[in-house]
């Protein structure tokens, strides 16, 4: 399908498209971000099922919720920095309080937008979204990864919140092999000396890790865990059945994926688990591979913390 590394917001893009021409109920709506959403195709495609809201983040959930209560399926795209905190009260009352059918697709998440710095990072959008009742979260790993759950999500009629990246990420699955079960964690790489659970683009760091970790004689249980709400509980007790767990995302410590790890092992099976995220401070400025390198957020940095935990 695709001959190189691509971003998953293109993906959802072409989802979009392959579906609107014979579904008028799809509209795409954004907040002047067209572009850096990779949607122009589609606007250009379907002007009548696209809707510019400008910078109005607010306007743009609101007038999606309304859209919803007509009949009609939106995606609405901006952001996630803005979408996850700007708009969050009409999240809550307009597409959760309301209930109404609407899909929000945070674009340039995490600190894809690099050394704009603190304003366009978006590190608080799992705990942010997480609390809203009624509204699932979830952050796919690659592009074939977005690819299936767009199809799920484009015919369904719960709402959600999708992050996604800026730039192309590297491939964790390949055309024609990509196990996904709606919410359910995919099993990377089988293990019993280690759990490693990730979420979003640091999947790619875990399934690596676990390749290292195989030829050091440490067989590593490796979990995609795109669901965060519903996140699979299920995975997680098995994942605590190893002795120990390593999370790792792209999020602040609080909140985050492996805030909810430690939630369940808590209550059900309680292990050592560390959690490998940003800090609780203004990140450093620079690219993402950059940034992840700095807090060792890398495939070499899990290895390493297996390894201090090992001893």
């Amino acid at each position: 399908m695709y001959m190189k590394p691509i971003a998953n917001k293109q993906v959802i893009c072409d989802e979009l498209m392959a579906n609107a021409e014979n579904d008028q109920s799809i509209i795409v709506l954004c907040s002047d971000s067209r572009g850096s959403a990779s949607l122009a195709p589609f606007a250009d495609a379907f002007p009548k099922q696209f809707v510019e809201t400008g910078i109005a983040e607010q306007n743009l959930v609101s007038v999606a919720a309304g859209l919803a209560r007509s009949g009609k399926r939106p995606f609405a795209a901006s952001p996630a920095c803005f979408l996850s905190s700007r708009s969050l009260e009409q999240v809550k009352v307009d597409v959760s309080y309301s209930e109404t059918n609407v899909k929000l697709i945070g674009i340039s998440g995490g600190v894809s937008y690099g050394t704009l710095g603190l304003t366009h990072h978006s590190t608080q959008d799992i705990a942010a979204m997480a609390s809203i009742p009624y509204l699932r979260v979830y952050f796919p790993s690659d592009r074939f990864q977005t690819q299936m759950l767009m199809k799920h999500l484009i015919n369904d009629d719960k709402a959600a919140y999708i992050r996604v990246g800026r730039n192309p990420v590297g491939d964790v699955y390949s055309e024609g092999n990509v196990p996904f079960e709606m919410d359910r964690a995919t099993v990377l790489r089988e293990g019993n000396d280690v759990a490693i659970i990730a979420c979003g683009e640091m999947v790619k760091a875990a399934k690596d890790a676990g390749d290292i970790l195989e030829g050091k004689g440490i067989r590593a249980l490796v979990l995609d865990m795109y669901c965060l709400k519903p996140i699979d509980r299920d995975a997680v007790l098995r994942a605590a059945q190893t002795g120990r767990i390593i999370t790792i995302e792209e999020h602040a410590l609080h909140g985050g994926l492996g805030s909810m790890v430690c939630q369940i092992t808590a209550a059900a099976y309680p292990v050592p688990v560390y959690c490998m995220t940003l800090p609780d401070s203004a990140v450093i400025e620079g690219s993402s591979s950059e940034v992840f390198a700095h807090y060792e957020l890398t495939a070499e940095g899990i290895v390493k913390k297996v390894l201090e935990m090992a001893r």
